[in-house]
C-alpha cells in the first residue's frame, strides 16, 4: 500500500510540475503572432500596388514615347518618298 501510494504522489507531482499556466500566453503570442503577419501582409499588399501603379504609368508613357517615334519615322519616310518622287520627275 506505501508502494501505491508512493506511486500516485508522484505521479500527481509530476503532472503537476508537466501542467503550467504559461499556456495563456503562448495563445497570447500566437494571436500577437497572426495579428502581425496580417498587417504585414497589408503593407505588403499596399506596396505591390504601389509599385505596379508606378511601373503601370512608366509602360505608359514608353508606349506613348513609342508611338510617337513611329509616327516621326513616318512622317520622315514620307518625306524621303516625296523627294525620291520629285528627284525622278527633274530628271525625266
Amino acid at each position: 500500500m506505501k508502494k501505491s501510494l508512493l506511486s500516485m504522489v508522484l505521479l500527481m507531482a509530476l503532472g503537476i510540475s508537466l501542467s503550467s499556466c504559461r499556456d495563456t500566453k503562448k495563445s497570447d503570442t500566437v494571436e500577437e503572432t497572426v495579428e502581425n503577419a496580417s498587417e504585414a501582409m497589408e503593407e505588403t499588399a499596399e506596396d505591390i500596388a504601389e509599385a505596379t501603379d508606378g511601373a503601370m504609368e512608366e509602360a505608359g508613357e514608353a508606349v506613348d514615347e513609342a508611338v510617337e517615334a513611329a509616327g516621326d519615322a513616318v512622317d520622315a519616310a514620307g518625306e524621303a518618298i516625296e523627294k525620291t518622287k520629285e528627284a525622278i520627275e527633274k530628271e525625266e
